[in-house]
Parts: structure tokens; C-alpha cells; sequence
């Protein structure tokens, strides 16, 4: 059985896994920052890469010591090459080129969202043409996969990503970071009755929540200027409902042209609770000849056994990396 050492340090978590198999973890140990950039509203590159390095070699020894084996066991050494912050990924990429030359490893290079997507395969096999609807701080995409090792993105978005403007009205609504995590709580209590803008990007699939984070905005700022006031649970509420809506319209109309076997959620969103359950009702009413994967919530943010798993496929297709290989921030899927 192959196994393999995976490295994650994409953004801000270190993360170390082993991974059998393909789908049977080890170990699997994460260190977070979210108290430190908690202090700062979001995530400060500097202060990440910086944590990183006092992180990531305790990490690593933690993960091996968690599996029971020794480096010198692993087949291969997978290592999120990118898209992230730069600082961040030169830390994972570093310690995972050292590990492959000092005890003679293949290196496997991984894409940080093929890692989110393969996340599902922890819970079930996954069945090709697969649709994926990648949801993260960072991205917002639907991922059409003819095959195990395709990746063909036919819908992205044009602004902020969905994670990203979850987050930016979070601080509009004076909540904590991450104001997604807090949103969704909070709109638990509300109701959608606030009308806001619902984007309307120019090409069918693709994206768009600029405007829709613009509109809370503006909608506080007129309650300001009328001396009206809100109730920030079902303006919560109202966001999240629009934003969802406009996730699953594009979900819809991709698995209409492309009829895949399979639909997925992706990404650190893929742990919304409404998103979860309006997809699966979704699937159910309109695609039930559709299988619908949802990842369990510790497989949602980042980790390495999501890459552990991303990295067993690669390494079966032949992906390997060698002295060159660098942190690449806009590594394309």
C-alpha cells in the first residue's frame, strides 16, 4: 500500500499527514494561526510565513510520530506547490524538497484544489465525469473532471470569491474573523427578508459577489442616512441566502450541460450549513440519477490529508517535482 507524507502551508495552517492507500489516514495534525490574524481581521502574509517556519518542522515530527513510521518509510513526499501566499507555500515547499533529498523520496507537487476536491474521496469513491463546486476563501469555481487526473474550470468567478466576501461582510457586520463561520451562525436567528443585489456576471457560469458585498454596504449606510435600523441577523441572513442562491443556479446549469455521475463540494465554504443542505436538497429533487459528496467538516479548511490523498493520485499519473520546483502563488489546476 502506498504512503505517502503530505505537507500543507498554503495560507495559514501547517499541516502534516500520512496518508495509506489513498484514503486511510495515518495522521493527519494541523496547527492554526486563526488567534493570531483573529488580532488583525484577517491574514497577515508576514506573520504567517513567519509562523510557519517555528511550525512546520514540530509538525512534521508530530505527524510521523502520530502514524508510527519513519520518513524512510513513505513512498513519496506530496507538498502543496500553490495557488496560496507566497511566504506560506515557500515554507511547505522547502521543508518537503529537504525531506525528498535527504532521504531519497519522490517529490509530488500538488495543486491546493485538486487536494480540496480529492478530500471527498475520504468518504466515498469518486465516479467520473465529476462535477466539483470549489468554494474558499480564494476561489470560487466549478471544476469539470472527465477523469480521475482532468481538471477543466468552465465556471470562475470575475471578483471576490465567496469565502472572501463572506469574510468582508463579516467585518461590515462588526463580527469576528472569519465572518463566514460567524455569519452562518448568525443568520440561524434571522430571516431573508432585506432585498440585495444578486449578481448577474456576464458568461453563465461564472461568478460574482463584489457587488452583492457592496450592497449590504450600502444598504447599512442608507439605514444610517434614514435614521432606520436592521436587524443584523436577517441581514445576515439575506446575504447568505443570496449568495447561496447564486451558487446553486450555476451548480444547476453546469450539471444540465455536463451530466456528470457525480457532483462535489470543494473548499473551506463547503462547511456552510445552509450550503450543504440546499445542495443536497437540490441534487435530490432535480438530479437524483446525480450522486451528491459533501466532505466532513474536518476535510472543509485546509489540511494535508486532503493533499495526502490529491498527492496519491498524482504520484500514480507520474507527477513528480524536482530540484526547481518552487512556490508557485497562480499555479493553474
Amino acid at each position: 500500500m502506498t504512503k505517502i507524507l503530505a505537507i500543507e502551508s498554503s495560507c495559514d495552517e501547517t499541516a502534516a499527514a500520512v496518508i495509506e492507500d489513498g484514503k486511510k489516514i495515518l495522521s493527519n495534525v494541523v496547527a492554526t494561526q486563526i488567534d493570531v490574524h483573529k488580532k488583525f481581521g484577517g491574514v497577515i502574509p508576514e506573520v504567517a510565513s513567519r509562523i510557519h517556519v517555528e511550525n512546520i518542522s514540530m509538525v512534521i515530527a508530530e505527524c510521523m510520530e502520530k502514524a508510527g513510521l519513519g520518513i524512510e518509510e513513505m513512498d513519496a513526499i506530496a507538498v502543496t506547490q500553490g495557488p496560496g501566499l507566497i511566504g506560506s507555500l515557500h515554507v511547505g515547499v522547502q521543508a518537503a524538497k529537504t525531506l525528498a533529498w535527504a532521504f531519497n523520496k519522490p517529490l509530488v507537487p500538488v495543486h491546493h484544489i485538486a487536494g480540496h476536491i480529492y478530500a471527498n474521496r475520504l468518504i466515498a469513491d469518486l465516479k467520473f465525469p465529476l462535477m466539483a463546486l470549489v468554494v474558499s476563501g480564494g476561489h470560487t469555481e466549478l471544476v469539470y473532471m472527465k477523469d480521475e487526473w482532468s481538471f477543466e474550470v468552465i465556471g470562475t468567478t470575475q471578483d471576490d470569491a465567496i469565502g472572501e466576501a463572506f469574510d468582508k461582510v463579516g467585518r461590515i457586520l462588526g463580527l469576528p474573523y472569519p465572518g463566514g463561520v460567524y455569519i452562518d451562525k448568525l443568520s440561524k436567528e434571522g430571516k431573508n427578508i432585506y432585498k440585495l443585489p444578486k449578481p448577474h456576471p456576464e458568461k453563465e457560469l461564472d461568478f460574482s459577489f463584489s457587488g452583492l458585498k457592496s450592497g449590504v454596504l450600502q444598504f447599512i449606510k442608507r439605514c444610517e442616512r434614514n435614521n432606520e435600523t436592521f436587524e443584523p441577523a436577517d441581514l445576515a441572513c439575506s446575504f447568505q441566502e443570496t449568495a447561496i442562491a447564486c451558487l446553486l443556479e450555476r451548480a444547476e446549469k453546469a450539471m444540465k450541460q455536463m451530466q456528470p455521475k457525480m457532483i462535489v463540494l470543494a473548499g473551506g465554504v463547503a462547511a456552510n450549513s445552509c450550503l450543504r443542505q440546499r445542495i443536497s436538497e437540490l441534487v435530490s429533487e432535480k438530479f437524483p440519477q446525480i450522486e451528491c459528496i459533501i466532505p466532513p467538516l474536518s476535510c472543509c479548511t485546509d489540511n494535508a490529508a486532503m493533499i495526502g490523498v490529491a498527492g496519491t493520485i498524482a504520484y500514480e499519473h507520474g507527477v513528480r517535482g524536482d530540484a526547481s520546483c518552487t512556490a508557485d502563488p497562480a499555479f493553474e489546476l
